[in-house]
């Protein structure tokens, strides 16, 4: 019997942080040998925000450096670049042409940075789920790992999905309807400056994460400077206490403990003993996540190689189900 296929993408813009990390690409190492895996660095999906043209493509590169370093195998695992494979676009303007302009007005996210962007906002934050859509569509994706707050946008693939067989596919489903893949624990991890909000690339403040290739300094400073409250004794799940499960959470993932060994290891701590130890514990997860990278950037030619074949392979996939839709929308087959 032949794997499942995972399909997951992330943009190329700025550092990856811990909540990257922990939320998506180390629960694809965890699962990468039981499925046939597509993972791709959405370039495209960088430009519906203003970017610096300057840095993109050396972001690209280093996301491709730090999946590797992550864990990601080559043998089971696919990586390549979005915009090498141009069939994401094509199928994009198709689905473009199927789904209503409302399923897009909508969409949570686009709400929330339209107000940041104002009159700046581009047509591409509006359609950017349809993209999405694409990226997922074209590999006949069986499941899409997806944090909480993006299980919105794969419903909207698997209704544009639903809604292309039904128009156009009443013999034979054109497109596959993938089902989300969410793990619990780790799944969304959050602020260190504000325990109720997601931990992000976009936040102003450095110290609200820590990033992948921080110094040992800079994760000491970040985590000493984290907020906490006045509470002695560290528990999980304490509504009023969303920095304290956060902090914990990140201690459990990093340190490979359960649930309950941390919460009988931390009962009685203050934060002065328990910030220490954190730290520790994150500097130790990450050294060897660090040195890979270091080596794989200083190997170049290795780098364009992988995503090289990567780009090949995910192109014989995606010409194929571009190719099944065209064909069921009526156009003209090449001559």
């Amino acid at each position: 019997m032949s794997k499942k296929r995972v399909l997951s993408g992330i943009q190329t813009t700025g550092n990856l942080h811990l909540g990257n990390y922990l939320g998506a690409i180390r629960n694809w190492v965890d699962i990468q040998q039981d499925y046939d895996n597509f993972f791709f660095f959405a370039d495209l999906h960088a430009i519906t925000v203003p970017h610096d043209a300057k840095t993109l493509a050396e972001n690209t590169l280093k996301m491709a450096a730090v999946y590797l370093a992550s864990g990601i195998d080559l043998n089971c695992s696919t990586i390549f670049v979005q915009s090498h494979v141009s069939a994401h676009s094509e199928l994009a303007w198709l689905l473009n042409c199927v789904t209503p302009l409302n399923w897009l007005e909508r969409m949570i996210q686009f709400k929330e940075k339209a107000v940041k962007q104002g009159e700046n906002v581009g047509v591409g934050l509006l359609d950017y789920p349809v993209l999405m859509a694409a990226d997922i569509l074209l590999y006949d994706a069986d499941r899409v790992p997806v944090g909480e707050d993006q299980k919105q946008h794969l419903e909207l693939t698997r209704d544009i999905a639903a809604r292309v067989n039904d128009q156009f596919g009443k013999q034979k489903p054109i497109l596959k309807v993938p089902e989300p893949m969410i793990r619990k624990e780790g799944a969304r991890i959050m602020s260190l400056t504000d325990g109720t909000k997601k931990m992000s690339k976009s936040d102003p403040s450095e110290l609200s994460r820590i990033e992948l290739l921080d110094s040992a300094d800079a994760i000491k400073r970040k985590i000493k400077k984290c907020k906490t409250d006045p509470v002695k004794g560290l528990t999980f799940d304490d509504p009023e206490r969303p920095e304290c499960n956060n902090l914990l959470t990140l201690y459990q993932i990093l340190g490979n403990k359960t649930k309950a060994e941390v919460a009988a290891e931390c009962q009685d701590m203050g934060w002065g003993q328990f910030k220490p130890l954190l730290t520790e514990t994150t500097i130790e997860a990450l050294q060897p996540i660090q040195h890979k990278y270091h080596e794989l950037m200083n190997n170049r030619d290795y780098l364009d190689s992988v995503l090289r074949e990567g780009a090949s392979k995910a192109s014989a996939v995606a010409n194929q189900t571009l190719a099944r839709v065209k064909a069921a929308l009526g156009f003209l087959p090449p001559l």
